[in-house]
């Protein structure tokens, strides 16, 4: 059981409520512990806390374009690498055509998130339809494939040696977010039955990341039925119900989605602005120095980010303040809209998350600057 030394104070000229009626002319960053989820003090400061003139070294926020990548083949072991620890990898894969294999991966589970296209999944426990805005986890040893109908470009996250599961959702009861019943399973339908053949086919097993091959003078996917509580489960971002407080902005651990051990997984959906005239209506500066920080843009228009498109990635690692953009800023109590319109995907990661050389190869090298007066 862990007992933080906590001695909540108030010193000189602050604000009382965290995100909430800042001194006049100050901006608020926060110190926090275990991913917004331990003790904080939130600073106030006479500029924003970003305006470096420079930065040097290895550490440094980064951005990278998934868009410019080359389509990286018919399996997913063929995905890119982008970023990776001991607890997760966190690769791109494009999908032009149907899977002429089966995949299993025996190294932990892994989770899809369906940037791009649709088509069926097939797999241990049946078949279901699939599109774009879909979270798929896959358990871990589960055999699968993909058949597509429109080409599919999709994140896939393993977490290494480890499980998914679903957040506490605490006081807000188990329905919140989305209720579990949400949560679409296979089926055992005609079409699964239908590809039960006596053809050849290939598992490639990914354990230790190495490869090997199975092979067998049918399908393997061939089970007439199962019972448990194990199974394959699809849930699509359009059908998670935000969380929301028009008196405060929510820190993004409200948003949690999917977790393991070293990492969560949350989701930032379209909601309506804080409407309180002295409540942030934009992220906060931080400097949680327990996590690196990893976002996906999906779709929309991304309000606390300038130059930024759907298909890029930044990764903000633990170690310096990082917050809003220069023209988000203006709007930090004044919205033009009602609401966001932005869906990303973002990985915390407990532990160091180190770039891959395919990363290096697509990367926004300017984003460092972009916080710079004037940029």
């Amino acid at each position: 059981m862990k007992k933080w030394i906590s001695l909540p104070r108030v010193e000189g000229n602050a604000s009382r409520q965290a995100h909430a009626d800042l001194p006049e002319g100050t901006y608020e960053r926060e110190l926090g512990k275990e991913g917004f989820f331990g003790p904080a003090t939130h600073m106030y400061h006479k500029r924003p806390p970003t305006a470096w003139s420079d930065f040097e070294g290895p550490l440094r926020p980064r951005a990278f374009d998934t868009t410019t990548l080359e389509s990286s083949g018919p399996s997913p072991w063929d995905a890119t690498p982008l970023l990776h620890n001991a607890a997760v990898k966190f690769r791109y894969w494009s999908l032009d055509a149907n899977m002429d294999h089966l995949a299993r991966n025996s190294d932990g589970d892994e989770l899809i998130f369906v940037h791009e296209g649709n088509g069926d999944l097939y797999c241990d426990y049946g078949h279901m339809k699939f599109r774009d805005g879909d979270y798929i986890v896959l358990p871990r040893g589960t055999m699968w494939r993909m058949e597509v109908e429109k080409p599919v470009r999709a994140l896939l996250i393993e977490a290494t040696n480890d499980s998914y599961r679903l957040p506490d959702k605490g006081l807000l009861g188990a329905h919140a977010i989305f209720d579990q019943a949400m949560l679409d399973v296979p089926e055992i339908n005609d079409l699964f039955k239908a590809q039960q053949t006596d053809d050849e086919w290939t598992i490639l097993v990914k354990r230790s990341g190495e490869i090997s091959k199975i092979r067998y003078p049918y399908n393997p996917l061939d089970a007439v039925g199962w019972h448990g509580d194990l199974a394959v489960v699809r849930i699509n971002w359009r059908d998670i119900r935000p969380l929301l407080s028009h008196r405060y902005h929510l820190p993004p651990s409200a948003h949690t989605t999917f977790l393991a051990r070293r990492f969560v997984i949350c989701t930032f959906v379209p909601r309506p602005f804080e409407t309180d005239e002295g409540a942030l209506k934009i992220p906060f500066f931080h400097a949680n120095d327990d996590f690196d920080e990893v976002i996906f843009y999906h779709a929309g228009e991304f309000f606390s980010r300038d130059n930024i498109h759907p298909g890029m990635i930044t990764i903000h690692p633990c170690g310096f303040t990082h917050g809003p953009h220069p023209k988000a800023l203006e709007r930090a109590f004044d919205q033009p809209e009602k609401g966001t319109n932005e869906v990303a995907v973002m990985l915390d990661a407990r532990d160091e998350l180190f770039v891959s050389e395919e990363a290096h190869e697509i990367e926004w090298s300017a984003y460092v600057d972009s916080w710079k007066s004037g940029s």
